[in-house]
């Protein structure tokens, strides 16, 4: 018989930000950072974003969450936890992954910002121009 491991860890990336999630059968306890999941992520749609991986696959409360966050911005964060835990739950059961692919939590947001070009005040805009 196959033994279940005690916990799963996965790895997420959005942006610069970095996010290690290691899940553990518990009681649905979310710790970002050595701080509560609702202190970290005050804007509701961040929380929200975060949730939609367990809420898609009725693992709601089933696991403890334990979260570093790293790199970026609290949107980027956001992102990254959501990319790790659907990672994590997809190794704790792997028939799971199905309707996490079609949500679109599978696949990583490759978007990063543009790198400012020389001769310009940002990455694409333009100093005014002037006919005479």
């Amino acid at each position: 018989m196959i033994q279940q491991p005690e916990q799963w860890h996965a790895v997420g990336r959005r942006k610069t930000s970095v996010a290690r999630v290691y899940l553990r059968p518990g009681t649905g306890t979310i710790t970002v950072n050595g701080r509560s999941f609702e202190d970290y992520f005050p804007r509701a749609t961040s929380r929200m974003q975060i949730l939609q991986p367990f809420e898609l696959t009725q693992t709601l409360g089933q696991f403890d969450v334990l979260i570093n966050a790293s790199g970026g911005g609290s949107s980027g964060q956001a992102g990254a936890v959501r990319h790790a835990i659907t990672r994590a739950l997809m190794q704790y059961d792997a028939e799971l992954r199905g309707g996490l692919k079609r949500a679109g939590f599978v696949t990583r947001d490759a978007r990063e910002v543009e790198r400012k070009k020389y001769g310009r005040p940002g990455a694409r805009k333009r100093f005014q121009f002037s006919k005479r």
